[in-house]
């Protein structure tokens, strides 16, 4: 069938209306009638070719929210009517020892939900900029939320993940000293989370106009990292920092605020590389230098049932699909808090 979606036909041209096709229903397949996607950045690089291998027309989106509109034979667990979620992954090999895990975003075999190759017409996947979207019921979320708020929930299908994960796996919570450094689509999610789990966050910002708003996502401090005496009065200070700006910066500066044994995390994806922090800034006091990347399925549907539980959703801004490509340029400003979320019904032509 074809649908109406947005999308580019090059990196130089912006989104416009166009139609794409998708798969009839598999056995095992889930169709979703695509209420609303978020906007993330990652959409911006690969759409605009700024990462490399991007293939055209590419349809952008990966934070899906919406309600099941058909279910083939073999599915078990979700009906018709059902309110869902799809995020960065659609498919995965399912026998290597990362999706025996659950952590089906470290295998090698991984297909992004677009820009990755498949067996569907036209040979990659295409995303959530779209009316319809067809997907193996292994990679369909629920979502528990009340569906007033469903436009909210998208970005937690990628943000809220990514967020979600590391502060998991390095256990933020009581007790625990938390930096979010930059207050943006990531960094306010993950102010939030990291509040809901206990922990005493700490939030960095090179704006002194954001100060009042990351008190009000949850932040018990802020610091204005413009302002080397800030900084300094926390130094050898934090069991774990979240760095989730994707712009290159100086990595030594948060390290040294890091106790012994403390780790900081990358989830931010620059274009081009940070400047090599001091070895001796790891060394000294054990520190770890990290990186993550989203999350597996079940991380994922674990990360929206504590979403749901603790009232947490994305503050947004909703747009029409005409109004993408100035979402782009005012994302490129910092012109939003906190993410773009695309109102889908507005892809009807």
């Amino acid at each position: 069938m074809l649908v109406e979606a947005y999308g580019a036909h090059a990196g130089d041209k912006p989104l416009e209306p166009l139609q794409i096709p998708r798969r009839t229903p598999g056995a095992h397949d889930v169709q979703i009638d695509i209420a609303f996607c978020g906007i993330c950045h990652s959409d911006l690089h690969q759409v605009r070719a700024e990462w490399a291998g991007t293939r055209f027309p590419c349809v952008p989106g990966h934070e899906i929210v919406g309600r099941v509109a058909a279910v083939g034979p073999d599915v078990s667990g979700l009906r018709v009517g059902d309110l869902v979620g799809v995020g960065c992954i659609v498919d995965s090999c399912k026998h290597c020892h990362d999706c025996g895990a659950g952590l089906e975003n470290y295998c090698d075999g991984m297909v992004g939900t677009y820009n990755s190759p498949t067996p569907d017409e036209p040979g990659w996947t295409l995303g959530g900029y779209s009316q319809k979207i067809v997907v193996h019921e292994r990679y369909v979320l629920r979502i528990r939320h009340p569906e007033s708020q469903l436009a909210a929930v998208a970005p937690l299908l990628c943000a809220g993940i990514t967020t979600y994960s590391p502060l998991r796996h390095w256990n933020a919570g009581p007790g625990r000293k938390v930096g979010v450094v930059g207050i943006g689509g990531l960094g306010h999610m993950g102010v939030k989370l990291a509040h809901a789990m206990g922990a005493h966050v700490v939030a960095f910002t090179t704006s002194e106009s954001k100060r009042e708003a990351a008190r009000a996502l949850g932040a018990s401090e802020v610091v204005v990292s413009r302002h080397p005496q800030e900084l300094a009065r926390h130094a050898g200070s934090f069991d774990f920092i979240l760095d989730t700006v994707a712009a290159p910066h100086d990595l030594d500066a948060l390290l040294v605020l890091l106790k012994r044994d403390g780790t900081l995390t990358l989830v931010g994806a620059p274009a081009t590389p940070h400047p090599s922090p001091n070895v001796f800034n790891l060394i000294m006091k054990r520190r770890s230098l990290a990186g993550s990347m989203i999350g597996g399925i079940p991380e994922t549907q674990e990360m929206l049932d504590f979403c749901a539980e603790h009232g947490i959703v994305a503050d947004i801004e909703l747009v029409r699909a005409d109004q993408i490509n100035a979402a782009y340029e005012r994302m490129l400003r910092g012109d939003v808090k906190y993410r773009f979320v695309i109102d889908n019904a507005t892809l009807a032509r």
